[in-house]
């Protein structure tokens, strides 16, 4: 049996002109003879009635303190809403179609509730229904415990249990429809000239979404990769077939040579406050405090560097007030540097090429842009700017790196 699993957002359900693109492209998987799951988040962004957002503003607007369990319950609903429309209108069209709550397809959480992990899935009786000739209807971003209460995935939640659920059901394809044309060189809202990539491979576009990416969800990438299925990111509204995310050997052209790409893509995250903090004279546990300090605080750090000097890290800047309490309360004077950006240069062809980094420093230095703070990996370097520079650093590393091309 040949299944794919398709999953429509918020934006693609939340019209009935975007319902009419999400007919047409289930209709297109039937013509190919595929048997089809639909995975659906709910309708629409904030302010729209079924979002996931209004309804958490709902709650806030009356009493803000629902516990976590009966948070999760009332967050379910949307996803069950967009299930059942789609349902009524999939069979309007002679389609034969089955809505399932996310228990109901088998997805078996632990108890974490607002970011539940997924534990199992138990995919008998979607495979029932698919050969009894349905399109199965699954509302995504939830699942339930052992003891049968509901659980939400934490946000992107849709886009996990559409490849969770292909890889239960040992899918062929995963395609992850969204408002846009597939996964761009950069932020297209900043770089007029950002493309669109045909192929990237998992962990390229894992790191682009960890690193402000938000086509789709990186716990989503890791499962794929994981279970080795295909995902193609499309626009419900073409017909394009968008780019392709899989395994780094495929990126090739249809000739069959390897593409000559250092750097594939351009990512940013804004808002996060840059911490450096020295040890007091003597102390050799500068490092060990801070660190545990941070975790009990619930803080997330990121962007880390440690040198017998100090240590310097980033957190969000909503949360960089409550750090810097916490480090003087402990005796150290923190030096907080707020308002900066993460630009990050991703690139599985980059590992072990010479230059890059010169590249990078020339292209920043060029336009008068301070680098506060690098690091680097396998497939990605990292730079903090200011960020009033932010826009400008993305802008120019885009050209040096020819990504408009």
């Amino acid at each position: 049996m040949r299944i794919l699993v398709q999953k429509f957002g918020g934006t693609s359900l939340s019209t009935a002109e975007a319902r009419t693109h999400v007919i047409e492209h289930i209709q297109d998987a039937l013509n190919q003879e595929y048997k089809t799951v639909v995975v659906v988040s709910a309708m629409g962004r904030r302010g729209e009635p079924y979002a996931t957002d209004t309804l958490l503003d709902w709650i806030g607007q009356n009493g803000n303190t629902l516990p976590a369990r009966e948070r999760d319950m009332l967050l379910c609903c949307g996803e069950f809403i967009s299930a059942a429309t789609l349902c009524s209108l999939l069979n309007a069209e002679g389609i034969p179609a089955v809505a399932l709550t996310g228990a109901q397809a088998g997805i078996l959480t632990n108890d974490e509730h607002g970011n539940a992990q997924i534990v199992t899935i138990r995919p008998g009786r979607m495979l029932e229904l698919l050969e009894q000739g349905n399109v199965v209807i699954v509302a995504g971003f939830q699942g339930e415990t052992a003891t049968g209460d509901f659980t939400t995935l934490g946000r992107g939640g849709s886009d996990t249990s559409a490849t969770a659920l292909g890889a239960a059901l040992n899918a062929e394809l995963v395609e992850i429809f969204t408002d846009v044309s597939g996964i761009l060189t950069a932020d297209p809202r900043i770089v007029e000239e950002a493309r669109p990539l045909s192929v990237v491979s998992y962990m390229e576009i894992c790191n682009m979404a960890h690193l402000g990416a938000k086509v789709i969800h990186p716990r989503a990438v890791e499962v794929a990769m994981n279970a080795g299925i295909p995902v193609r990111v499309r626009s419900t509204f073409s017909k394009d077939k968008g780019t392709l995310v899989t395994h780094a050997d495929a990126l090739r052209s249809e000739s069959g040579t390897v593409q000559d790409r250092f750097v594939t893509g351009i990512a940013h995250v804004p808002n996060i406050s840059q911490i450096r903090v020295a040890p007091q004279e003597g102390s050799y546990d500068l490092q060990l405090n801070v660190f545990k300090a941070m975790a009990r605080q619930r803080i997330s750090v990121d962007f880390i560097n440690v040198n017998p000097s100090g240590v310097v890290y980033t957190v969000f800047d909503h949360e960089a007030e409550r750090a810097a309490e916490t480090l003087q309360g402990m005796g150290y004077t923190p030096h907080i540097t707020p308002n900066c950006a993460k630009v990050s240069i991703i690139g599985a062809g980059m590992n072990g090429v010479p230059g890059i980094m010169a590249h990078i420093v020339e292209a920043l230095t060029e336009e008068d842009i301070q680098i506060l703070q690098s690091a680097d990996s396998n497939t990605t370097i990292w730079v903090l700017v200011q960020g009033d520079d932010m826009v400008k650093a993305v802008r120019a590393l885009h050209r040096k790196f020819e990504l408009h091309r």
